[in-house]
């Protein structure tokens, strides 16, 4: 990415909620004077506001700007309302178009996709959306896309199979979704130190009074670790968070959803008899695992749910949603902040919300989690499962042996 346009883009992520439009207005004119030639592209690539807009902020300054005067600032609620607002729908069947086929890193700018505006905008007049193809390009870009070249499409090694996997993920979502039945999608968060640690990033403080932390990062032993893992309901936009203090097993991912359920997906979905878990391929819940699937029998056996799993490929945990959608906010929640007690960490995660409506649970699980369990060929055997005829290692669904309602 130019490295203009990034740093104009954090500067208008930054500002933009404490601007009105007239100042939004004056400070994207005053960015494109300062950059000189191509200065106005800059900005537009960078914000997504048009070049009309942008020319008038900078030809506004350069007329002489009265800070008294705000004829120009448009009241609450006037002028014609976006596509997003008379449309609200138009975002999330969008990024079902795209999100088949996307490319990149979804939790980068480089993120982008191989099909046109037009034929997107296209894609979304036969559903009923009146979308042009420029406003679907300010749509993904503001969502992170960009439309590349296909020399610009190698990624390195992947699996042959992994865009037919996406496909079928996404397939698979989309069928239950429609039915009404609850898809999940889950992981473990990185393990965090805590104590007064230094954070990544920064928050507003009194000047000349930042929060002391430790010099170095040696593990307190009487606090530890913690291992957040993440459930994040795709349609309700919700996130629960079990905080870890012991080793991340299988045993401790499966009780991590199974305290979903209990506290906020039975409740949401109360005649449900089925659940979708999508998941990476590796880790506490990795495919490969046999305690995995021993602790999801067990889960479908005290619930009575038919639980199907669908993971990602190797090498694209990224794309896993919880990523951009929950655990991206937490870090954002927690920048700067030392994580001093288990208490701080359960309140700033259960404290996040979103612009776009996203709210969080948390609780802290004291619970511990031994290393080295296994299991017997016996044991699996007595898994009632059935794998699908694509990649059935990817994709499977385990059996209630017995209903018993939970």
């Amino acid at each position: 990415m130019n490295k203009a346009v990034e740093i104009i883009r954090k500067k208008f992520v930054a500002l933009n909620p404490v601007m009105d439009e007239r100042l939004t207005r004056l400070w994207a004119g005053a960015e494109a004077e300062a950059l000189g030639e191509g200065g106005i592209a800059i900005v537009e690539e960078a914000t997504g506001m048009s070049r009309t807009t942008i020319r008038a902020g900078r030809d506004e300054l350069r007329a002489g700007v009265d800070a008294a005067d705000v004829v120009n600032v448009r009241r609450p609620g006037g002028g014609r309302p976006s596509i997003e607002e008379t449309q609200p729908e138009i975002i999330p069947a969008l990024e079902r178009l795209v999100d088949p086929v996307t490319r990149g890193d979804p939790e980068s700018p480089l993120r982008w996709t191989s099909k046109s505006t037009r034929k997107l905008a296209a894609e979304l007049g036969e559903q009923g959306y009146k979308v042009s193809p420029q406003k679907v390009g300010q749509l993904l870009h503001a969502s992170g896309y960009s439309l590349q070249a296909t020399h610009k499409t190698l990624e390195g090694g992947s699996h042959p199979d992994r865009n037919e996997q996406f496909e079928f993920i996404n397939d698979r979502v989309d069928a239950f979704q429609a039915r009404g039945a609850p898809v999940i999608s889950v992981d473990a968060k990185k393990k965090e130190l805590v104590g007064d640690f230094k954070n990544a990033g920064r928050e507003w403080q009194p000047q000349g009074k930042p929060v002391p932390v430790r010099v170095y990062d040696f593990i307190d032993d009487a606090l530890g670790k913690v291992t957040p893992y993440g459930v994040y309901d795709l349609a309700r936009n919700t996130g629960w968070v079990n905080v870890g203090i012991d080793h991340d097993t299988p045993e401790f991912a499966v009780a991590s959803i199974s305290r979903w359920w209990s506290h906020m997906g039975k409740r949401a979905y109360p005649d449900t008899r089925e659940l979708l878990i999508t998941a990476d391929g590796g880790g506490s819940n990795s495919a490969r695992s046999r305690l995995w699937k021993v602790e999801l029998q067990h889960f479908a056996d005290r619930t009575g749910l038919t639980i199907s799993v669908s993971h990602f490929p190797p090498g694209t945990s990224k794309w896993n949603k919880i990523e951009h959608r929950l655990f991206c906010h937490i870090t954002e929640n927690w920048r700067g902040r030392p994580l001093v007690d288990h208490e701080t960490v359960v309140q700033l995660i259960g404290s996040v919300r979103t612009t776009t409506g996203l709210t969080v649970k948390a609780k802290l699980d004291t619970r511990r989690y031994p290393l080295g369990i296994k299991v017997s060929d016996a044991e699996m055997g007595d898994i009632v499962m059935t794998k699908d005829a694509f990649h059935g290692d990817w994709n499977y669904t385990i059996h209630p042996r017995a209903v018993v309602v939970s």
